[in-house]
């Protein structure tokens, strides 16, 4: 089977090593989910979806969660945000908040919160205070 570059597939977690998780994907082939692109919890041998990221020379696939494409990926992180603040009301993290807080709780880099925010503010989803955001 031949896979493109942004193709879904179906994917087991493997060992963690010093890059990342080795993955089987479609249980046939093998490939690398980077440490520096998780931002959840994994556990070993549970399934889920992923995508093909970049096809190396090696015949090994590189994978990611989340589908390629800043259009995408900024939906997904703007309704994330936007899920956790129906649920509670409140934000306590701004720009300015470290990585390690904005990870624990909303799951993103600083750099996709960031941008994120931006775009909720200027879709005036959001408001950003002093200490925290709020919905609009």
């Amino acid at each position: 089977m031949e896979f493109e570059i942004g193709d879904q597939v179906e994917i087991i977690i493997g060992r963690e090593t010093d890059l990342g998780f080795n993955v089987i994907i479609n249980e046939s082939f093998e490939g690398l989910l980077y440490k520096n692109e998780v931002f959840e919890p994994l556990e070993r041998n549970s399934r889920r979806s992923a995508y093909i990221k970049k096809i190396r020379e090696d015949g090994k696939f590189d994978i990611s969660l989340q589908l390629q494409g800043f259009l995408h990926v900024i939906e997904s992180q703007c309704d994330k945000i936007l899920k956790r603040l129906k649920k509670s009301g409140d934000l306590y993290l701004t720009d300015k908040s470290s990585p390690e807080e904005i990870l624990q709780e909303v799951h993103l880099s600083k750099k996709a919160f960031k941008k994120a925010i931006g775009v909720l503010y200027k879709k005036k989803k959001i408001k950003l205070e002093k200490d925290r955001i709020v919905l609009q």
